[in-house]
Protein backbone atom coordinates (compact mmCIF):
# COMPACT_ATOMS: atom_id res chain seq x y z
CA UNK A 1 0.00 0.00 0.00
CA UNK A 2 1.37 3.41 -0.96
CA UNK A 3 2.09 6.07 1.66
CA UNK A 4 -0.71 8.23 0.29
CA UNK A 5 -3.14 5.36 0.72
CA UNK A 6 -2.01 4.79 4.32
CA UNK A 7 -2.51 8.48 5.01
CA UNK A 8 -5.92 8.48 3.37
CA UNK A 9 -7.13 5.49 5.41
CA UNK A 10 -5.74 6.89 8.65
CA UNK A 11 -7.39 10.22 8.00
CA UNK A 12 -10.68 8.47 7.22
CA UNK A 13 -10.62 6.47 10.46
CA UNK A 14 -9.61 9.51 12.49
CA UNK A 15 -12.50 11.54 11.11
CA UNK A 16 -14.84 8.59 11.56
CA UNK A 17 -13.90 8.04 15.19
CA UNK A 18 -13.97 11.72 16.07
CA UNK A 19 -17.38 12.15 14.45
CA UNK A 20 -18.77 8.83 15.69
CA UNK A 21 -16.93 7.60 18.80
CA UNK A 22 -19.45 4.78 19.16
CA UNK A 23 -17.72 3.07 16.22
CA UNK A 24 -14.62 2.19 18.27
CA UNK A 25 -14.48 -1.59 18.55
CA UNK A 26 -12.08 -4.32 19.53
CA UNK A 27 -13.57 -6.51 16.81
CA UNK A 28 -11.09 -6.74 13.93
CA UNK A 29 -13.85 -7.66 11.45
CA UNK A 30 -15.67 -4.42 12.21
CA UNK A 31 -12.56 -2.24 12.25
CA UNK A 32 -11.38 -3.66 8.95
CA UNK A 33 -14.83 -3.17 7.47
CA UNK A 34 -14.85 0.49 8.53
CA UNK A 35 -11.36 0.96 7.21
CA UNK A 36 -12.35 -0.47 3.87
CA UNK A 37 -14.98 2.26 3.52
CA UNK A 38 -12.11 4.70 2.97
CA UNK A 39 -12.25 4.11 -0.77
CA UNK A 40 -15.92 5.10 -0.76
CA UNK A 41 -15.67 7.88 1.82
CA UNK A 42 -18.24 10.65 1.69
CA UNK A 43 -19.42 13.04 4.39
CA UNK A 44 -22.83 11.43 4.76
CA UNK A 45 -21.46 7.92 5.32
CA UNK A 46 -21.68 8.53 9.09
CA UNK A 47 -25.46 8.77 8.83
CA UNK A 48 -25.88 5.21 7.65
CA UNK A 49 -23.59 3.17 9.94
CA UNK A 50 -24.87 1.58 13.16
CA UNK A 51 -22.67 -0.64 15.31
CA UNK A 52 -23.62 -2.39 18.53
CA UNK A 53 -22.20 0.51 20.54
CA UNK A 54 -24.54 3.01 18.93
CA UNK A 55 -27.56 4.13 20.94
CA UNK A 56 -29.82 3.69 17.90
CA UNK A 57 -28.51 0.24 16.95
CA UNK A 58 -31.27 -1.78 18.64
CA UNK A 59 -34.10 0.41 17.41
CA UNK A 60 -32.78 0.24 13.83
CA UNK A 61 -32.33 -3.54 14.03
CA UNK A 62 -35.73 -4.19 15.61
CA UNK A 63 -37.71 -1.66 13.58
CA UNK A 64 -38.81 -4.16 10.95
CA UNK A 65 -38.37 -7.52 12.66
CA UNK A 66 -41.77 -9.12 12.13
CA UNK A 67 -41.24 -12.49 13.84
CA UNK A 68 -40.03 -12.22 17.43
CA UNK A 69 -38.72 -15.78 17.31
CA UNK A 70 -35.66 -14.09 15.81
CA UNK A 71 -35.35 -11.23 18.27
CA UNK A 72 -34.16 -12.85 21.49
CA UNK A 73 -31.12 -12.26 23.71
CA UNK A 74 -29.42 -15.29 22.12
CA UNK A 75 -30.20 -14.38 18.50
CA UNK A 76 -26.95 -13.51 16.64
CA UNK A 77 -26.72 -9.79 15.91
CA UNK A 78 -25.00 -8.02 13.00
CA UNK A 79 -21.64 -6.37 13.62
CA UNK A 80 -22.94 -3.37 11.75
CA UNK A 81 -26.16 -2.24 10.07
CA UNK A 82 -25.86 -0.05 6.98
CA UNK A 83 -28.91 1.95 5.90
CA UNK A 84 -27.70 3.38 2.58
CA UNK A 85 -28.79 6.76 1.30
CA UNK A 86 -27.22 6.41 -2.13
CA UNK A 87 -26.10 3.69 -4.51
CA UNK A 88 -22.41 4.15 -3.68
CA UNK A 89 -23.14 3.17 -0.06
CA UNK A 90 -24.49 -0.17 -1.30
CA UNK A 91 -21.52 -0.71 -3.57
CA UNK A 92 -19.18 0.05 -0.67
CA UNK A 93 -21.02 -2.33 1.64
CA UNK A 94 -20.77 -5.16 -0.88
CA UNK A 95 -17.10 -4.51 -1.55
CA UNK A 96 -16.09 -4.14 2.09
CA UNK A 97 -18.10 -7.13 3.30
CA UNK A 98 -16.58 -9.24 0.57
CA UNK A 99 -13.03 -8.01 1.19
CA UNK A 100 -13.25 -8.75 4.91
CA UNK A 101 -15.03 -12.09 4.73
CA UNK A 102 -18.27 -10.84 6.27
CA UNK A 103 -21.60 -12.38 5.41
CA UNK A 104 -24.05 -9.83 3.96
CA UNK A 105 -27.77 -10.01 4.71
CA UNK A 106 -30.13 -7.82 2.66
CA UNK A 107 -33.31 -6.54 4.30
CA UNK A 108 -36.16 -4.61 2.73
CA UNK A 109 -39.14 -5.23 5.02
CA UNK A 110 -38.01 -7.78 7.61
CA UNK A 111 -40.73 -10.33 6.82
CA UNK A 112 -38.52 -13.32 6.06
CA UNK A 113 -40.32 -16.13 7.90
CA UNK A 114 -37.02 -17.59 9.15
CA UNK A 115 -35.31 -14.26 9.80
CA UNK A 116 -32.65 -14.82 7.14
CA UNK A 117 -32.60 -11.16 6.07
CA UNK A 118 -31.23 -10.07 9.44
CA UNK A 119 -29.79 -13.14 11.22
CA UNK A 120 -26.65 -15.15 10.44
CA UNK A 121 -24.59 -17.70 12.36
CA UNK A 122 -21.29 -16.15 11.17
CA UNK A 123 -20.03 -12.53 11.49
CA UNK A 124 -22.29 -10.44 9.29
CA UNK A 125 -23.49 -7.06 8.09
CA UNK A 126 -27.14 -6.11 7.49
CA UNK A 127 -27.78 -3.96 4.45
CA UNK A 128 -31.13 -2.37 5.31
CA UNK A 129 -32.79 -0.73 2.28
CA UNK A 130 -35.32 1.29 4.28
CA UNK A 131 -34.13 4.57 2.72
CA UNK A 132 -34.55 3.23 -0.82
CA UNK A 133 -38.33 3.65 -0.93
CA UNK A 134 -39.11 5.88 -3.88
CA UNK A 135 -42.28 5.13 -5.87
CA UNK A 136 -42.91 6.70 -9.28
CA UNK A 137 -46.24 6.07 -11.00
CA UNK A 138 -46.84 6.59 -14.74
CA UNK A 139 -50.61 6.44 -15.12
CA UNK A 140 -50.58 7.08 -18.85
CA UNK A 141 -48.36 4.09 -19.64
CA UNK A 142 -49.62 1.97 -16.72
CA UNK A 143 -46.16 1.34 -15.29
CA UNK A 144 -44.31 2.18 -12.08
CA UNK A 145 -40.77 2.19 -10.74
CA UNK A 146 -40.64 1.18 -7.09
CA UNK A 147 -37.52 0.82 -4.96
CA UNK A 148 -36.89 -2.32 -2.92
CA UNK A 149 -37.08 -0.59 0.47
CA UNK A 150 -40.63 0.63 -0.08
CA UNK A 151 -43.37 -1.36 1.62
CA UNK A 152 -46.39 -2.57 -0.32
CA UNK A 153 -48.60 -0.06 1.49
CA UNK A 154 -46.50 2.87 0.27
CA UNK A 155 -46.66 1.52 -3.26
CA UNK A 156 -50.43 0.96 -3.11
CA UNK A 157 -51.04 4.43 -1.68
CA UNK A 158 -49.17 6.09 -4.52
CA UNK A 159 -51.21 4.14 -7.06
CA UNK A 160 -54.49 5.05 -5.33
CA UNK A 161 -53.59 8.75 -5.24
CA UNK A 162 -53.41 8.78 -9.01
CA UNK A 163 -56.06 6.34 -10.14
CA UNK A 164 -59.06 4.41 -8.84
CA UNK A 165 -58.85 1.96 -11.74
CA UNK A 166 -55.20 0.89 -11.56
CA UNK A 167 -53.69 -1.62 -9.14
CA UNK A 168 -50.79 -4.01 -8.70
CA UNK A 169 -51.24 -7.77 -8.14
CA UNK A 170 -49.46 -8.15 -4.81
CA UNK A 171 -50.31 -9.12 -1.24
CA UNK A 172 -52.53 -7.86 1.58
CA UNK A 173 -49.89 -7.45 4.31
CA UNK A 174 -48.97 -3.84 3.65
CA UNK A 175 -45.74 -3.70 5.70
CA UNK A 176 -44.00 -6.30 3.51
CA UNK A 177 -40.96 -4.87 1.74
CA UNK A 178 -41.15 -4.75 -2.05
CA UNK A 179 -37.63 -6.11 -2.55
CA UNK A 180 -38.03 -9.39 -0.69
CA UNK A 181 -41.60 -9.82 -1.88
CA UNK A 182 -40.80 -9.59 -5.58
CA UNK A 183 -37.65 -11.66 -5.19
CA UNK A 184 -39.77 -14.64 -4.15
CA UNK A 185 -42.78 -14.38 -6.47
CA UNK A 186 -45.61 -12.68 -4.60
CA UNK A 187 -49.29 -13.69 -4.66
CA UNK A 188 -52.34 -11.63 -3.75
CA UNK A 189 -55.97 -10.87 -4.48
CA UNK A 190 -55.35 -10.53 -8.22
CA UNK A 191 -53.35 -13.72 -8.81
CA UNK A 192 -56.16 -15.48 -10.69
CA UNK A 193 -56.61 -12.45 -12.98
CA UNK A 194 -53.03 -11.26 -13.50
CA UNK A 195 -50.77 -13.92 -12.02
CA UNK A 196 -48.06 -13.29 -9.47
CA UNK A 197 -46.42 -9.96 -8.79
CA UNK A 198 -43.26 -11.12 -10.61
CA UNK A 199 -45.30 -11.97 -13.69
CA UNK A 200 -45.76 -8.22 -14.00
CA UNK A 201 -42.13 -7.10 -13.54
CA UNK A 202 -40.63 -5.72 -16.77
CA UNK A 203 -37.26 -4.27 -15.69
CA UNK A 204 -35.03 -3.84 -12.66
CA UNK A 205 -31.96 -1.99 -11.41
CA UNK A 206 -29.48 -4.44 -9.91
CA UNK A 207 -26.04 -4.32 -8.26
CA UNK A 208 -23.93 -7.43 -8.72
CA UNK A 209 -21.10 -8.87 -6.62
CA UNK A 210 -18.60 -6.63 -8.43
CA UNK A 211 -20.59 -3.48 -7.73
CA UNK A 212 -21.80 -3.06 -11.29
CA UNK A 213 -25.16 -1.37 -11.79
CA UNK A 214 -27.21 -3.33 -14.30
CA UNK A 215 -30.64 -3.14 -15.88
CA UNK A 216 -32.52 -5.79 -17.80
CA UNK A 217 -30.64 -5.28 -21.05
CA UNK A 218 -27.18 -5.21 -19.47
CA UNK A 219 -27.78 -8.04 -16.98
CA UNK A 220 -29.20 -10.35 -19.63
CA UNK A 221 -32.39 -12.38 -19.69
CA UNK A 222 -31.05 -15.24 -17.55
CA UNK A 223 -30.28 -13.06 -14.54
CA UNK A 224 -33.46 -11.04 -15.05
CA UNK A 225 -35.36 -14.34 -14.97
CA UNK A 226 -33.60 -15.48 -11.78
CA UNK A 227 -34.27 -12.37 -9.69
CA UNK A 228 -38.01 -12.60 -10.40
CA UNK A 229 -38.85 -15.43 -8.01
CA UNK A 230 -35.52 -17.14 -7.27
CA UNK A 231 -35.50 -15.85 -3.70
CA UNK A 232 -33.71 -12.89 -2.15
CA UNK A 233 -30.09 -12.85 -1.06
CA UNK A 234 -28.67 -15.17 -3.74
CA UNK A 235 -27.64 -13.09 -6.73
CA UNK A 236 -27.07 -9.49 -5.67
CA UNK A 237 -29.02 -6.42 -4.60
CA UNK A 238 -32.07 -5.28 -6.54
CA UNK A 239 -32.40 -1.53 -6.04
CA UNK A 240 -35.67 -0.99 -7.88
CA UNK A 241 -38.26 -2.67 -10.07
CA UNK A 242 -40.24 -1.53 -13.08
CA UNK A 243 -43.68 -3.12 -13.03
CA UNK A 244 -46.85 -3.15 -15.08
CA UNK A 245 -49.90 -1.71 -13.36
CA UNK A 246 -53.12 -3.58 -14.03
CA UNK A 247 -56.68 -2.44 -14.65
CA UNK A 248 -59.41 -2.89 -12.04
CA UNK A 249 -62.96 -1.53 -11.94
CA UNK A 250 -63.65 1.45 -9.72
CA UNK A 251 -65.91 -0.78 -7.63
CA UNK A 252 -65.02 -4.27 -6.41
CA UNK A 253 -67.02 -6.55 -4.14
CA UNK A 254 -65.91 -8.61 -1.15
CA UNK A 255 -67.65 -11.05 1.14
CA UNK A 256 -66.97 -13.44 4.01
CA UNK A 257 -69.40 -16.19 4.98
CA UNK A 258 -68.65 -18.14 8.16
CA UNK A 259 -69.88 -21.65 8.88
CA UNK A 260 -69.25 -24.08 11.71
CA UNK A 261 -69.19 -27.86 11.44
CA UNK A 262 -72.74 -27.87 12.73
CA UNK A 263 -73.70 -25.62 9.80
CA UNK A 264 -72.49 -28.00 7.09
CA UNK A 265 -68.95 -26.58 6.86
CA UNK A 266 -67.36 -29.94 6.04
CA UNK A 267 -69.49 -30.51 2.98
CA UNK A 268 -69.04 -26.92 1.83
CA UNK A 269 -65.25 -26.88 2.04
CA UNK A 270 -65.08 -30.29 0.39
CA UNK A 271 -67.18 -28.98 -2.49
CA UNK A 272 -65.20 -25.73 -2.69
CA UNK A 273 -62.19 -27.77 -3.79
CA UNK A 274 -63.95 -28.55 -7.06
CA UNK A 275 -65.24 -25.00 -7.52
CA UNK A 276 -62.58 -22.49 -6.48
CA UNK A 277 -59.99 -23.12 -9.21
CA UNK A 278 -62.67 -23.18 -11.94
CA UNK A 279 -64.18 -19.79 -11.12
CA UNK A 280 -63.55 -16.92 -13.57
CA UNK A 281 -60.26 -15.08 -13.12
CA UNK A 282 -62.14 -12.05 -11.79
CA UNK A 283 -62.63 -13.88 -8.47
CA UNK A 284 -60.12 -14.49 -5.70
CA UNK A 285 -61.39 -17.28 -3.45
CA UNK A 286 -60.07 -18.38 -0.06
CA UNK A 287 -61.16 -20.57 2.84
CA UNK A 288 -59.74 -20.32 6.36
CA UNK A 289 -60.19 -22.78 9.22
CA UNK A 290 -59.52 -22.62 12.95
CA UNK A 291 -60.87 -23.97 16.23
CA UNK A 292 -63.32 -21.79 18.18
CA UNK A 293 -65.68 -22.20 21.13
CA UNK A 294 -69.39 -21.80 20.49
CA UNK A 295 -71.85 -22.06 23.37
CA UNK A 296 -69.13 -23.56 25.54
CA UNK A 297 -68.27 -26.28 23.04
CA UNK A 298 -65.31 -26.48 20.62
CA UNK A 299 -65.98 -26.52 16.90
CA UNK A 300 -64.22 -25.59 13.67
CA UNK A 301 -65.04 -22.23 12.13
CA UNK A 302 -64.68 -22.17 8.35
CA UNK A 303 -64.69 -18.77 6.61
CA UNK A 304 -65.31 -18.49 2.85
CA UNK A 305 -63.95 -15.19 1.53
CA UNK A 306 -63.87 -13.72 -1.96
CA UNK A 307 -62.78 -10.63 -3.83
CA UNK A 308 -64.56 -9.87 -7.11
CA UNK A 309 -63.67 -7.44 -9.87
CA UNK A 310 -67.20 -6.14 -10.27
CA UNK A 311 -70.39 -5.19 -8.47
CA UNK A 312 -72.53 -7.21 -6.07
CA UNK A 313 -75.34 -8.23 -8.42
CA UNK A 314 -72.93 -9.75 -10.94
CA UNK A 315 -71.14 -11.66 -8.18
CA UNK A 316 -74.35 -13.08 -6.73
CA UNK A 317 -75.48 -14.24 -10.16
CA UNK A 318 -72.14 -15.92 -10.74
CA UNK A 319 -71.99 -17.65 -7.36
CA UNK A 320 -75.58 -18.90 -7.64
CA UNK A 321 -74.56 -20.60 -10.87
CA UNK A 322 -71.20 -21.97 -9.67
CA UNK A 323 -71.58 -22.53 -5.92
CA UNK A 324 -75.24 -22.18 -4.90
CA UNK A 325 -74.75 -24.28 -1.77
CA UNK A 326 -72.77 -21.45 -0.18
CA UNK A 327 -75.94 -19.34 -0.10
CA UNK A 328 -74.39 -15.98 -1.00
CA UNK A 329 -76.82 -13.10 -0.51
CA UNK A 330 -76.63 -9.35 -0.98
CA UNK A 331 -76.28 -8.72 2.74
CA UNK A 332 -73.04 -10.74 2.76
CA UNK A 333 -71.43 -8.41 0.20
CA UNK A 334 -69.69 -5.08 0.50
CA UNK A 335 -68.70 -2.85 -2.40
CA UNK A 336 -65.53 -0.80 -2.15
CA UNK A 337 -62.46 0.31 -4.08
CA UNK A 338 -59.45 -1.94 -4.72
CA UNK A 339 -57.34 -0.05 -2.19
CA UNK A 340 -60.04 -0.46 0.46
CA UNK A 341 -60.08 -4.20 -0.18
CA UNK A 342 -56.46 -4.36 0.99
CA UNK A 343 -57.60 -3.13 4.41
CA UNK A 344 -60.56 -5.54 4.40
CA UNK A 345 -58.47 -8.64 3.77
CA UNK A 346 -55.67 -7.33 5.96
CA UNK A 347 -58.22 -7.27 8.80
CA UNK A 348 -57.54 -3.58 9.42
CA UNK A 349 -60.67 -2.11 10.96
CA UNK A 350 -61.70 1.47 11.68
CA UNK A 351 -58.65 2.91 9.93
CA UNK A 352 -58.29 5.16 6.91
CA UNK A 353 -56.12 4.09 3.99
CA UNK A 354 -53.38 6.27 5.48
CA UNK A 355 -52.57 3.29 7.71
CA UNK A 356 -50.93 1.76 4.65
CA UNK A 357 -48.08 4.25 5.13
CA UNK A 358 -47.43 3.06 8.68
CA UNK A 359 -44.30 0.91 8.46
CA UNK A 360 -44.49 0.02 12.16
CA UNK A 361 -48.06 -1.30 12.03
CA UNK A 362 -48.32 -4.81 13.45
CA UNK A 363 -50.57 -6.86 11.24
CA UNK A 364 -53.28 -8.96 12.93
CA UNK A 365 -52.63 -11.58 10.25
CA UNK A 366 -49.64 -12.87 12.23
CA UNK A 367 -49.00 -13.21 15.95
CA UNK A 368 -45.79 -11.65 17.37
CA UNK A 369 -44.19 -15.12 17.43
CA UNK A 370 -45.16 -17.55 14.68
CA UNK A 371 -44.25 -20.48 12.47
CA UNK A 372 -45.73 -20.93 9.00
CA UNK A 373 -45.62 -23.71 6.41
CA UNK A 374 -47.16 -24.11 2.96
CA UNK A 375 -48.33 -26.93 0.69
CA UNK A 376 -49.86 -27.34 -2.76
CA UNK A 377 -52.90 -29.51 -3.43
CA UNK A 378 -53.44 -31.24 -6.78
CA UNK A 379 -56.33 -33.56 -5.89
CA UNK A 380 -59.33 -32.86 -3.65
CA UNK A 381 -59.02 -33.95 -0.03
CA UNK A 382 -61.80 -36.50 0.70
CA UNK A 383 -64.42 -35.80 3.34
CA UNK A 384 -62.88 -38.45 5.57
CA UNK A 385 -59.63 -36.50 5.31
CA UNK A 386 -61.31 -33.37 6.60
CA UNK A 387 -62.70 -35.28 9.57
CA UNK A 388 -59.15 -36.26 10.45
CA UNK A 389 -57.96 -32.67 9.96
CA UNK A 390 -60.65 -31.42 12.34
CA UNK A 391 -59.53 -33.89 14.97
CA UNK A 392 -56.00 -32.50 14.72
CA UNK A 393 -57.24 -28.92 15.05
CA UNK A 394 -59.11 -29.93 18.22
CA UNK A 395 -55.82 -30.84 19.92
CA UNK A 396 -54.75 -28.71 22.86
CA UNK A 397 -51.55 -27.49 21.19
CA UNK A 398 -53.54 -26.34 18.15
CA UNK A 399 -55.30 -23.61 20.12
CA UNK A 400 -53.54 -20.90 18.09
CA UNK A 401 -53.39 -22.75 14.76
CA UNK A 402 -55.09 -21.78 11.50
CA UNK A 403 -55.22 -23.04 7.93
CA UNK A 404 -55.90 -21.08 4.74
CA UNK A 405 -56.78 -22.46 1.30
CA UNK A 406 -56.10 -20.10 -1.64
CA UNK A 407 -57.63 -21.13 -4.99
CA UNK A 408 -55.41 -21.25 -8.07
CA UNK A 409 -56.56 -21.67 -11.68
CA UNK A 410 -57.32 -18.66 -13.87
CA UNK A 411 -54.18 -16.85 -15.03
CA UNK A 412 -52.04 -19.03 -12.79
CA UNK A 413 -52.90 -22.06 -14.91
CA UNK A 414 -51.98 -20.25 -18.14
CA UNK A 415 -48.40 -19.29 -17.28
CA UNK A 416 -45.74 -21.99 -17.92
CA UNK A 417 -43.78 -23.39 -14.97
CA UNK A 418 -40.55 -22.15 -16.52
CA UNK A 419 -41.71 -18.55 -17.13
CA UNK A 420 -40.18 -17.50 -13.80
CA UNK A 421 -38.43 -19.50 -11.05
CA UNK A 422 -41.81 -19.89 -9.29
CA UNK A 423 -43.07 -23.20 -10.77
CA UNK A 424 -46.36 -23.92 -8.98
CA UNK A 425 -48.79 -23.15 -11.77
CA UNK A 426 -51.16 -25.39 -13.75
CA UNK A 427 -52.41 -28.52 -12.00
CA UNK A 428 -52.62 -26.98 -8.53
CA UNK A 429 -56.15 -26.64 -7.18
CA UNK A 430 -55.03 -24.43 -4.32
CA UNK A 431 -52.30 -23.93 -1.78
CA UNK A 432 -52.57 -24.43 1.97
CA UNK A 433 -50.86 -22.10 4.43
CA UNK A 434 -50.53 -23.42 7.99
CA UNK A 435 -49.76 -21.01 10.80
CA UNK A 436 -49.34 -21.29 14.53
CA UNK A 437 -48.73 -18.13 16.54
CA UNK A 438 -48.43 -16.94 20.11
CA UNK A 439 -47.71 -13.87 22.18
CA UNK A 440 -45.21 -13.22 24.95
CA UNK A 441 -47.40 -14.61 27.70
CA UNK A 442 -47.52 -17.95 25.88
CA UNK A 443 -43.81 -18.11 25.09
CA UNK A 444 -43.34 -20.94 27.57
CA UNK A 445 -45.50 -23.03 25.21
CA UNK A 446 -43.56 -22.07 22.08
CA UNK A 447 -41.87 -25.43 21.62
CA UNK A 448 -45.19 -27.21 21.99
CA UNK A 449 -46.68 -25.05 19.24
CA UNK A 450 -43.65 -25.61 17.01
CA UNK A 451 -43.84 -29.35 17.55
CA UNK A 452 -47.55 -29.35 16.78
CA UNK A 453 -47.23 -27.62 13.39
CA UNK A 454 -44.38 -29.91 12.37
CA UNK A 455 -46.41 -32.99 13.27
CA UNK A 456 -49.45 -31.59 11.49
CA UNK A 457 -47.37 -30.90 8.38
CA UNK A 458 -46.25 -34.52 8.44
CA UNK A 459 -49.85 -35.66 8.92
CA UNK A 460 -50.89 -33.74 5.77
CA UNK A 461 -48.43 -35.63 3.56
CA UNK A 462 -51.01 -37.93 1.87
CA UNK A 463 -53.17 -34.98 0.80
CA UNK A 464 -50.62 -32.69 -0.87
CA UNK A 465 -48.20 -32.56 -3.80
CA UNK A 466 -45.48 -35.17 -4.09
CA UNK A 467 -42.13 -35.75 -5.80
CA UNK A 468 -41.34 -33.10 -4.81
CA UNK A 469 -43.64 -31.88 -2.07
CA UNK A 470 -43.96 -28.26 -3.17
CA UNK A 471 -43.07 -25.24 -1.04
CA UNK A 472 -43.01 -21.46 -1.59
CA UNK A 473 -39.80 -19.53 -1.05
CA UNK A 474 -41.61 -16.45 0.28
CA UNK A 475 -43.05 -18.74 2.97
CA UNK A 476 -39.54 -19.77 3.87
CA UNK A 477 -39.33 -22.91 5.98
CA UNK A 478 -35.96 -24.13 7.22
CA UNK A 479 -37.52 -27.44 8.30
CA UNK A 480 -37.37 -28.61 4.67
CA UNK A 481 -33.58 -28.31 4.54
CA UNK A 482 -30.77 -25.76 4.73
CA UNK A 483 -27.26 -25.09 3.56
CA UNK A 484 -24.42 -25.28 6.03
CA UNK A 485 -24.02 -22.29 8.35
CA UNK A 486 -21.40 -20.63 6.13
CA UNK A 487 -23.51 -21.12 3.02
CA UNK A 488 -21.41 -23.79 1.34
CA UNK A 489 -23.29 -26.94 0.53
CA UNK A 490 -23.44 -29.87 -1.82
CA UNK A 491 -25.79 -30.03 -4.75
CA UNK A 492 -27.45 -33.08 -3.22
CA UNK A 493 -28.05 -31.27 0.08
CA UNK A 494 -29.37 -28.10 -1.56
CA UNK A 495 -31.61 -30.06 -3.92
CA UNK A 496 -33.65 -31.32 -0.97
CA UNK A 497 -35.10 -27.88 -0.34
CA UNK A 498 -34.34 -26.32 -3.73
CA UNK A 499 -36.54 -28.64 -5.75
CA UNK A 500 -39.42 -28.12 -3.32
CA UNK A 501 -39.31 -24.38 -3.91
CA UNK A 502 -38.39 -24.35 -7.61
CA UNK A 503 -38.90 -27.88 -9.04
CA UNK A 504 -36.97 -28.22 -12.33
CA UNK A 505 -36.16 -24.50 -12.33
CA UNK A 506 -33.62 -25.15 -9.57
CA UNK A 507 -31.07 -26.39 -12.12
CA UNK A 508 -31.27 -23.17 -14.09
CA UNK A 509 -30.98 -21.08 -10.93
CA UNK A 510 -27.74 -22.91 -10.02
CA UNK A 511 -26.36 -22.30 -13.51
CA UNK A 512 -27.13 -18.56 -13.29
CA UNK A 513 -25.81 -18.28 -9.74
CA UNK A 514 -22.53 -19.88 -10.77
CA UNK A 515 -22.20 -17.46 -13.68
CA UNK A 516 -22.96 -14.20 -11.80
CA UNK A 517 -21.57 -14.99 -8.32
CA UNK A 518 -19.05 -17.83 -8.82
CA UNK A 519 -17.43 -17.46 -5.38
CA UNK A 520 -20.82 -17.57 -3.62
CA UNK A 521 -20.54 -14.24 -1.81
CA UNK A 522 -24.31 -13.74 -1.58
CA UNK A 523 -25.35 -16.65 0.59
CA UNK A 524 -27.54 -17.73 3.46
CA UNK A 525 -29.11 -20.91 4.79
CA UNK A 526 -31.36 -21.31 1.75
CA UNK A 527 -29.56 -19.35 -0.94
CA UNK A 528 -28.97 -20.82 -4.38
CA UNK A 529 -25.62 -22.68 -4.36
CA UNK A 530 -22.94 -22.61 -7.04
CA UNK A 531 -22.18 -25.72 -9.04
CA UNK A 532 -19.00 -27.58 -8.11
Amino acid sequence: MKASQYFSMSLFLLILLISCPWLISANPHLNNFLGCLDSFYSNDIFKVIYTQNNASYSSVLNATIQNLRFSTPTTPKPLVIVTPLQTSHIQATIRCSRTNGLNLRIRSGGHDFEGLSYVSQVPFVVLDLTNFRSVKIDVKNKVAWVQSGAILGEFYSEIAKRSRTLAFPAGICHTVGVGGYLSGGGYGLLLRKYGLAVDNVIDAVFIDVNGRILKRKSMGEDLFWAIRGGGGGSFGVVLSWKVKLVSVPSTVTVFTIRKTLEENATNLVHQWQSVGHKLPGDIFSAVTMRKVNRNGKPTILVAFSSFFLGETNALITLMKARFPELGLKKEHCTEMSWIESILYFGQIQNKSIDVLLDRSYKSPLNAPWFKTKLDYVKNPIPKAGFEKIWSKLYEEDAETAAMAFIAYGGKMAEIPESATPFPHRDGNLYHIAYTVGWDGEENTKSQRYMNWIRKFYSFMTPFVSKSPRGAYVNYRDDDIGTNKKKGETSYAKASVWGRKYFKNNFEKLIYIKTKVDPHNFFKHEQSIPVSV
